[in-house]
């Protein structure tokens, strides 16, 4: 009979993971509370402890009393060993948060690019500005993810398409892995919102469901089995572009705002909506609360039969088994909105999609933007603890 090489490192290597994550979910936890958690004996389940506290990934942070005998010792990851940054970068904003490696944001800034456009730079002051609120050595970071408006190539992972962003474009990803030397993706910003809504908010570890974005632009954020569906190109989701009867087709993709659903939904039709009911605001947003509040029925009314258009169309060809209503219209809009746009869906769908708001607090490209980050550094330090 053969014996496999490194399968005891490898049995180790599990048992560290599957200990760590634990710790991590759960909170701190005994020796012996880890061991029936895991199924390791209390020899087994004292030489990972040891191992991982040699590495600096777990500590004693407190002490359990029990019976007879001394407290016990309470361990937990140390959440130093690790640091994340996600960042979500606007035309005139760039806010970037930094998270350890328990999930805790430890500083989150906002930064202006005064008319800068050189990517890597403005992404390097604002991680330096975001480190130095935080206290964080930036010898301490193992993964950046940053949150931009457009379409991201599968293949290359630099933005394809953006409107918003021209000088995001090829080369950009390979010049802040340069500079940064630590592993950076860029995503969509309207996929890691989805992210965090699955994470912290309405889609709480569903598996599938879509966050439909609704603002002064549209997006969407397909999650399929668990996991973000990009498209082919990356160009999944891009649903401003949706052609919609009696809307105008675009006659150049290039041409800001120019999709058939924008033109329907967008920042320009919501304002138009709202001074032909009376409503008043500043924003698509301000809109959209001022009606809630005021009771204005026949603008949301009119607002939700509009987003149920596209709406529709995703529950007909997905059949997701939620759709969350996001974006600053989504959220403005609460309950009031996401009833009416799950009552209109369902007077031309067969699927009846269930329809519901937002619950990610904060700002949710930069939620997801962490999230994301966390689970490649976790990937990192987790497959390196033998």
């Amino acid at each position: 009979m053969s014996r496999r090489p490194g399968t005891p490192r490898l049995l180790r290597q599990l048992n560290d993971r599957a200990a760590l994550e634990l710790l991590l979910s759960s909170g701190p936890l005994t020796r012996a509370e880890l061991g029936e958690h895991t199924g390791l004996s209390k020899v087994t389940a004292g030489q990972l402890l040891a191992r991982l506290e040699d590495r600096d990934l777990v500590a004693v942070v407190g002490e359990q009393a029990g019976g007879r005998g001394p407290n016990a010792a309470l361990y937990g990851v140390v959440p130093s060993c690790a640091y994340v940054v996600g960042l979500d970068v606007l035309p005139d904003r760039i806010s970037a948060g930094v998270a350890d490696i328990t999930g805790e944001t430890v500083a989150e800034i906002s930064v202006d690019p005064n008319g800068h456009d050189d990517p890597v730079r403005l992404v390097q002051g604002a991680v330096r500005k975001a480190c130095e609120s935080g206290g964080i050595p930036m010898s301490g970071l193992r993964a950046f993810v940053i949150g931009t408006r457009g379409v991201v190539d599968p293949r290359t992972g630099d933005v394809r398409f953006s409107l918003d962003l021209p000088s995001w474009h090829e080369g950009v990803l390979a010049g802040l892995r340069r500079h940064l030397n630590v592993p950076v993706t860029i995503e969509n910003d309207v996929n890691l919102a989805a992210l965090a809504e699955r994470c912290h908010g309405a889609a709480l570890e569903m598996d599938d469901f879509v966050l439909v974005w609704a603002g002064v632009g549209q997006g969407l954020g397909v999650m399929l089995g668990g996991r973000l569906h990009r498209g082919f190109t990356g160009g999944a989701g891009e649903i401003g572009w949706l052609p919609v009867p009696g809307e105008p087709l675009p006659t150049d993709v290039g041409e800001p705002q120019s999709g058939s659903f924008q033109r329907l939904v967008g920042g320009d039709a919501v304002a138009g909506l709202a001074d032909a009911h009376g409503v008043a605001g500043d924003s698509v947003g301000d809109y959209v609360r001022t009606a809630v509040a005021g009771g204005s029925e026949s603008f949301l009314d009119e607002l939700a039969g509009r987003l149920a258009v596209g709406v529709a169309a995703v529950a007909v060809v997905l059949d997701p088994a939620l759709i969350v209503l996001g974006g600053d219209v989504g959220r403005a809009g609460g309950s009031a909105l996401a009833v009416r746009v799950e009552e209109a869906v369902a007077r031309v769908c067969p699927s009846r999609p269930r329809v519901v708001t937002t619950r990610v607090r904060g700002n949710p490209v930069l939620r997801g933007a962490l999230v994301s980050a966390l689970q490649q550094a976790r990937e990192q330090v987790f497959s390196q603890t033998v």
